[in-house]
């Protein structure tokens, strides 16, 4: 029997689209299971759930990157199989990753073209495409220069970029994973006054995301998730976060925290005129300092990519500072490697965990004892000690609700969540002084967060100095009791934690200084 194949022409509008049980199964997975989602014409709907709830798979089935084993696909009441993003591509269906798929060293407008026949095949036209590229950017707004390199241009313009590609290719339905991601807050509000002109303009949306207040903030109804099932659609009618949040975990989670007061101590870390090169040797850390006391939290906040990774590598000793001091109690490791910052009193939860934090094909004890594994209790004149490996794990895993079958399950079995739960474990347990941690809660689900969140303010009352670095601002501003913001690898200005505006923070991650961010706020 024939599949069902329809491509609409360009200039006929999805008024409706259903997803009707959809499920999709990999080996030892069932990622989607009878899953159903409807949005309609101008409408933003809102898909929500935890990591590994399904949302991606279910996308990308709609987007034809996947084909689902069974289930239907509705556009206006008729029948779709794709095979391939084209098909969805031609019938109306466009997509912006949260990773943009742009080639930075060719222009706006060549990037817009690009994969296009040309009216004047075999030649180029980019002045027909300019001039239609224009249209779209009026009409919505979306100021571009389209002679200008996509490597010249900010996140947030490159970003309109891709979403004037789709509108360009004639997609009536736009799907955005997780598209505030490496945006200011200035930057999402100006991009959520193009999502609703566009639904105002009858385009539908689909918007993928974790961060409540946004979903909240911009969607006509929402879709959740959990553990592959739709759990329910709901409208967005007075509803709150959380509401929304024991939907995705199906339990209460709490998102508010009840901090203790303050009891700020001795400086912990101390860093002194910090400059720190990438992986190109160019400066990326320029002139930081900063102050860390005992029994505080300092947010580092700031877009993706202005040095915060290159920072956590030289303050843990996995990348060599070109100048200034790093102090830890008062003792100079700036040059020490990462074993004698362990040594001092330091542990680290890295950005990337599967690199830097675990090894993937070591089993649960073997990655818990990875940095102690030459000392007591875990062993004595090169002779490991296994019954107290086991105990000493057994009882990490059991006070960090590190969901694993056994032991012995190898690390790349676990949930990206109960890995960082893992890491969290072994690093606290060695009752450190001063704690970086990156990105603690990126790619782990809500109630996982909530979890790490209460240990790290457990660790701060007991004494402990944290820098938390992170992009999440919700994060930063429930943990922090000051917090920093860096931009272009300079730091912009330290603010009290609790008072600090997200307009505020938003301006200086921006680059605006200090003063003039509170003028403005």
């Amino acid at each position: 029997m024939a599949e069902k194949r329809i491509t609409y022409p360009k200039s006929d509008h999805i008024k409706k689209l259903q997803m009707i049980d959809i499920t999709k199964r990999f080996p030892g997975v069932l990622a989607n299971d009878r899953v159903n989602l409807e949005v309609n014409e101008g409408e933003i709907l809102a898909l929500l759930g935890e990591n590994g709830a399904g949302k991606s798979t279910l996308m990308k089935q709609l987007y034809g990157l996947y084909t689902p084993d069974s289930g239907q696909i509705l556009i206006n009441g008729k029948e779709v199989v794709f095979h391939s993003p084209t098909d969805a591509i031609n019938a109306g269906i466009g997509m912006i990753h949260q990773h943009f798929m742009l080639v930075s060293n060719l222009t706006v407008v060549e990037n817009v073209a690009l994969g296009l026949k040309s009216s004047r095949a075999p030649f180029l036209d980019l002045k027909v495409v300019e001039r239609r590229m224009m249209d779209i950017c009026d009409t919505y707004n979306l100021k571009l220069d389209p002679k200008r390199y996509i490597w010249e241009l900010a996140v947030g313009e490159q970003q309109r970029v891709e979403i004037v590609k789709a509108l360009y290719r004639g997609a009536d339905l736009l799907i955005l994973d997780e598209p505030t991601a490496v945006l200011t807050p200035q930057e999402v509000d100006e991009f959520f006054v193009i999502l609703k002109k566009m639904a105002e303009a009858m385009h539908s949306l689909i918007f993928i995301s974790h961060k409540l207040n946004e979903v909240i903030e911009i969607s006509d109804r929402v879709t959740v998730l959990r553990d592959g099932c739709s759990v329910g659609s709901v409208k967005n009618e007075n509803i709150t976060k959380t509401d929304l949040a024991e939907k995705m975990v199906g339990r209460p989670v709490v998102l508010q925290y009840d901090r203790s007061p303050l009891n700020r101590r001795e400086v912990r870390l101390k860093v002194e005129d910090l400059y720190v090169p990438n992986d190109w040797d160019e400066d990326k850390v320029c002139g930081v300092s900063l102050e860390i006391h005992g029994g505080e939290i300092l947010g580092l906040a700031g877009v993706s990519g202005n040095g915060q990774r290159e920072l956590a590598q030289a303050l843990s000793g996995l990348r060599a500072a070109s100048k200034g001091k790093i102090y830890l109690d008062g003792v100079d490791v700036t040059k020490a490697a990462p074993y004698e910052h362990n040594l001092a009193g330091q542990s680290y939860i890295p950005e990337e965990r599967n690199k830097e934090g675990i090894i993937k094909d070591f089993v649960i004890t073997e990655n818990f004892i990875l940095e102690d594994h030459d000392k007591e209790p875990y062993s004595k004149n090169s002779i490991f000690n296994f019954k107290n490996i086991d105990r000493e794990t057994q009882r990490a895993v059991d006070a960090f609700a590190v969901k694993t079958p056994n032991l012995k399950t190898m690390v790349k079995n676990l949930s990206g969540g109960n890995v960082q739960k893992l890491i969290l474990a072994r690093e606290l347990s060695r009752k450190p002084r001063v704690l970086i941690a990156a990105q603690p809660t990126r790619g782990v689900d809500i109630g996982a967060s909530e979890y790490i969140h209460l240990r790290l303010l457990e660790q701060r009352d007991l004494g402990m100095a944290t820098l938390l670095i992170s992009e999440d601002l919700d994060e930063i501003r429930a943990l922090s009791d000051r917090i920093a913001v860096i931009f272009d690898g300079r730091i912009v200005g330290i603010v009290d934690g609790p008072s600090a505006t997200s307009e505020m923070l938003g301006l200086m991650m921006a680059g605006v200084p200090l003063e003039e961010a509170q003028q403005k706020k």
